[in-house]
């Protein structure tokens, strides 16, 4: 028997340990890599990553401390807590249409649902159609499974002089969602650029991916973060117009709408169909989510209603006050967000999103993300998460203003 055999190390002139080609080639998150940049330092007005300012509210943090000293740190269901699926099928069907819990799946964090997601539907080869500029996870989660990813880019429509929004071309969508594409990737309300889909087009995607037998992955983590809107809505949804049995997966998050960011809580609707097999893949990822986690997840849903109220109303202020100072930087195109908690805004001359990110966070102590980090079609934007106190937002405008007024875009190669 060899020494391979045995289980001893190969001879020093084999190739060095590598992981799979497609692990290998996917992007590093260079949002991560500006903030790397400022690790240590006291000074820096972080508004690199979308996360709330807020710590998570008390009555949250107390459902999960009393679970704890109830003893409740064993395994839990695959799929849930029925508790928690129970008043996430509540919650969900007083906003869309009836969603019964035997559709609902808990998982540790969204991006765990997406990674269920892929494991779920795609095999190598497959062609998954993305809309972006979108949070790279959305774009690289795919290829980890071997699927190619096509890009749909969202474009600039002036509705006036003065105002700009993201804008989706809907027969460019469609003529990218080709017969044998497997998946469309939608994030509505969008991380970076706060664009949310409308009903009507919801229902001309929805018909197309019908007739097609192309799955729908919809994003909606940013869903009740909506400006410009009755306290009593949430952006349109999938939910609102789709059959059980469609082919529609709708991923959502703890993190944002109730301030959770570290939790790490999430939920998935599926069709029911899916559940059975779904809970397998759980097992196999993560086993399940923590028993204390799942009741702040309870006490979120079903008692978390003023604050969210609150968090949209102070998002709202701050967007109102970003959006009207970066409008006055004659340089700066900043198009209205009508979701989320971003402002995505284009630089005149900027080529390289990463390294003026870089240079403002050396010269000037702001973070920010560059809009390369959401694909090609951010190239030239920069993303400023606004979930922020005006007070902190306005020293950071202070600061980013001196900074580009002495930036030499001339140097600022691809």
């Amino acid at each position: 028997m060899s020494t391979l055999d045995d289980g001893a190390l190969p001879p020093r002139s084999a190739d060095a340990p590598r992981m799979r080609e497609s692990v290998r080639d996917l992007r590093f998150s260079s949002i991560r890599e500006v903030a790397n940049a400022g690790i240590g330092r006291s000074d820096i007005l972080p508004f690199w990553f979308g996360e709330p300012d807020r710590q998570t509210p008390e009555f949250i943090c107390n459902a999960a401390q009393a679970s704890l000293a109830a003893g409740e740190t064993f395994y839990t269901p695959n799929l849930g807590e029925p508790a928690l699926r129970g008043a996430l099928a509540r919650y969900l069907s007083s906003w869309h249409r009836p969603i019964d819990e035997n559709r609902i799946a808990v998982t540790n964090s969204g991006v765990s649902a997406l990674m269920l997601t892929a494991q779920a539907l795609y095999s190598p080869g497959d062609r998954v159609v993305v809309v972006t500029p979108v949070w790279p996870n959305l774009v690289e989660i795919p290829k980890i499974l071997g699927a190619q990813v096509v890009e749909v880019p969202l474009s600039l429509r002036h509705e006036s002089r003065n105002i700009a929004r993201w804008y989706l071309d809907t027969e460019l969508l469609l003529a990218a969602l080709t017969p044998g594409t497997r998946a469309l990737v939608i994030n509505s309300p969008n991380n970076p650029s706060g664009w949310v889909m409308p009903v009507e087009q919801q229902e001309v995607v929805l018909s197309h991916c019908r007739q097609q037998g192309i799955w729908i992955i919809s994003d909606e983590v940013y869903g009740r973060i909506l400006f410009d809107a009755a306290p009593n809505r949430c952006a349109p949804s999938f939910l609102d117009i789709a059959d059980p049995q469609d082919r529609l997966i709708v991923i959502n998050s703890f993190s944002k709408s109730w301030m959770m960011t570290g939790w790490r809580l999430g939920w998935m609707v599926v069709p029911a169909t899916l559940t059975h097999d779904l809970g397998k893949l759980i097992e196999y990822n993560s086993s399940c989510a923590p028993a204390f986690v799942q009741k702040a997840g309870v006490a979120a849903v079903s008692l978390g209603e003023d604050v969210l109220r609150d968090t949209v109303s102070r998002f709202q202020r701050s967007r109102d006050f970003l959006y009207q100072q970066l409008s006055d930087f004659p340089q700066i195109e900043t198009p209205l967000p009508e979701g989320a908690m971003y402002l995505f805004f284009r630089v005149a001359g900027l080529r390289d999103s990463l390294s003026l990110c870089k240079a403002l966070v050396a010269e000037a102590g702001v973070g920010l993300a560059p809009g390369s980090a959401f694909g090609p079609a951010g190239e030239g934007c920069i993303r400023w998460c606004f979930a922020s106190s005006v007070e902190k937002l306005e020293r950071g405008v202070n600061r980013f203003r001196a900074f580009l007024a002495n930036y030499d875009m001339g140097n600022n190669r691809e």
